[in-house]
């Protein structure tokens, strides 16, 4: 795939990968300098350096190469499954699994033990690496999760969440002590400007997204909410809670670097699903039990 850019007056003189980050936001800025280094980004014909500073009117041109998809295959992973029928499949997804395979993580997913489990009975809409898969949560977040197994299933699941009618409530602990009862943060998301692996509150290039969130126990220093979903934006609730001052227990991403329990990742657990099932029409909800760890901090956090 060949891209061409012209350089604009208001960029002459910026380091040419950072101009090109900012302009194709699907390449990574140590991607590019990568493809720079091996000759391959080109200033009016001519093969530029990172450091290169551009000037109005430059013609950058670079290729990337076609990706090549590895082959995804089933893998006898055991799966918590909440309910299963010819439509869909609604699984709770355990800490620490991600759920469709991505650089460094090909085996082990979600989709790996969806493709033993259905063999051909998953969607595919979304492609060889993500079969099945309409929604996902975090790695670290547990929870309720549907799947579908049809194309008719998944058109209905991504429409519904497409039109924010699909329930979706949260619980977690994040730090400080939240005064309200409850709220709405109403913020569009977008990716940060500097760090592409982290989202955050953008006015600008962000898409809409609405949490709704109430307490459920305060404790000393900390308090347990659940957050109700309108929108279902990368790192939403994370974002949301973080740009309150009230991060997730356990996110070192949005939170203190510092956590004063043995965690792995944010404090965050999917607990209920409601939709409206592709064939029926009837509203089905399915709620996902509190894990250990999630349970046990309740117990123990100060004030419990």
């Amino acid at each position: 795939m060949k891209k061409e850019i012209f350089v604009t007056e208001e960029a002459s003189g910026d380091r040419v990968d950072k101009f090109l980050s900012e302009q194709c936001e699907e390449y990574s800025r140590s991607f590019l300098q990568k493809l720079m280094k091996s000759g391959g980004v080109f200033a009016d014909g001519r093969p530029v350096k990172a450091s290169y500073r551009v000037s109005e009117g430059d013609r950058l041109t670079f290729e990337v190469p076609e990706a090549v998809e590895p082959e995804i295959l089933a893998e006898n992973i055991p799966l918590d499954i909440l309910y299963e029928d010819r439509d869909v499949i609604l699984v709770n997804k355990p800490k620490g699994m991600v759920v469709h395979p991505a650089a460094g993580h090909y085996t082990g997913t979600l989709v790996n033990a969806l493709m033993y489990h259905c063999r051909e009975d998953l969607s595919g809409i979304n492609g060889v690496l993500r079969p099945g898969i309409v929604h996902r949560i975090d790695m670290d977040t547990t929870g309720v999760l549907i799947a579908c197994k049809n194309d008719q299933a998944h058109n209905s699941i991504a429409a519904q969440l497409k039109e924010h009618s699909i329930t979706r409530r949260y619980q977690a602990i994040v730090h400080g002590v939240v005064k309200e009862d409850e709220g709405v943060v109403d913020a569009p998301i977008g990716r940060h400007p500097q760090d592409r692996k982290k989202m955050c509150i953008n006015h600008q290039n962000g898409k809409s997204a609405v949490t709704h969130y109430r307490v459920l126990k305060r404790f000393s220093g900390f308090t347990h909410i659940e957050c109700r979903l309108e929108t279902g934006r990368t790192h939403q609730i994370r974002v949301h809670m973080a740009s309150l001052g009230h991060p997730l227990l356990g996110d070192q991403v949005y939170g203190p670097a510092r956590c004063p329990y043995k965690l792995q990742g944010q404090t965050l657990h999917a607990g209920i699903l409601g939709f409206i099932h592709p064939t029926t029409g009837a509203y089905m909800e399915f709620t996902a039990p509190l894990p250990e760890y999630f349970k046990h901090l309740l117990e123990v956090l100060p004030g419990a």
